[in-house]
């Protein structure tokens, strides 16, 4: 799907047609569509395929009058199983003398935000601007995922001291790996725009330096917290296995107290139904049913009183 957007008349809205400074957006294109790109824009096939390629690590190339810029963006996804994923999927933006690209295999966020014009003072028509405008939407899209993998996990040690199923531990998995990808693509984001920052391939303008600092910090501010929230996590995920093990040997303390108490009965009847006149009261049954409550409820006394210790 390739849609077009400008800034006309003072406000930002979708055009019919491509024009001079438009911005082009392409959300997982048909083969058509991807040699409508190459051969109608003469945009570089090798920039296309990178673009569409979902395993394309962050980077920045030029190429004749061309430059591709590749970021990973933060995506949130719900499993069959009701566990919260979070991964990361690159964009290619491509800047040429007319236009701005924005090539992606699926919808996300950012380009989505940007199509509905929620993003303040967007304008292609000013390229180095718009990009950097993109760019600290997705460093400020990190930050956000970042706090709700700290609120899930947050959520999840609150239900430690009774934890006995495999749901908060996959959870707790599955954000773990989250966090390995977020890292992974924030370093790659940060190496990306500090090549940016030494302005030898996008050209950058005065008013520019302040908004591609903001970029550095946030991504900076990232980076520090998809650390602290590993290792706060990595200590979690113990923290969860010590305890899940606690709660199973209690389980089978108290399954061997229910095991004992429930012997004794059959271990007195047993008694009784031998053939022998020794046994005191053989032949009424409230001794040995006294007996046996006895028994039962001392032991279940103690046995319940050393538990509490």
């Amino acid at each position: 799907m390739i849609n077009f957007y400008s800034y006309t008349e003072g406000r930002f809205g979708q055009c019919e047609a491509p024009v001079p400074g438009c911005w082009v957006s392409v959300i997982n294109p048909t083969p058509q569509e991807i040699k409508e790109l190459i051969d109608v824009y003469g945009l570089d096939s090798g920039f296309v395929k990178s673009s569409l390629d979902e395993e394309e690590s962050s980077r920045i190339e030029r190429e004749d009058d061309q430059t591709l810029v590749i970021i990973d963006t933060p995506v949130s996804s719900m499993d069959e199983d009701k566990t919260r994923m979070f991964y990361t999927m690159p964009i290619g933006i491509i800047i040429t003398k007319d236009f701005v690209f924005t090539i992606s295999l699926q919808e996300n966020q950012v380009i989505d935000e940007a199509m509905r014009g929620t993003i303040r003072n967007l304008r292609p028509d000013f390229k180095t601007r718009f990009v950097l405008q993109l760019l600290l939407r997705i460093s400020a899209l990190f930050l956000f995922h970042l706090k709700q993998i700290d609120k899930i996990s947050s959520a999840a040690e609150q239900q430690l001291h009774d934890a006995m199923k495999n749901e908060l531990l996959m959870q707790l998995l599955a954000l773990e790996k989250s966090l390995v990808y977020f890292s992974t693509s924030l370093k790659a984001n940060e190496a990306t725009i500090e090549k940016i920052h030494r302005g030898r391939v996008i050209k950058l303008y005065d008013e520019d330096q302040d908004l591609l600092e903001d970029v550095l910090i946030e991504m900076k501010q990232a980076i520090e917290m998809s650390s602290i929230y590993s290792g706060i996590l990595s200590s979690m995920m113990d923290g969860f296995s010590s305890v899940i093990s606690n709660n199973q040997n209690i389980v089978m303390w108290r399954l061997t107290i229910i095991t004992v108490i429930l012997e004794i009965p059959n271990i007195i009847v047993g008694f009784y139904g031998m053939n022998t006149d020794t046994l005191p009261f053989k032949t009424s049954w409230i001794f040995p049913t006294m007996l046996i409550i006895g028994i039962v409820s001392i032991m279940t006394f103690f046995m319940m009183r050393s538990n509490k210790k």
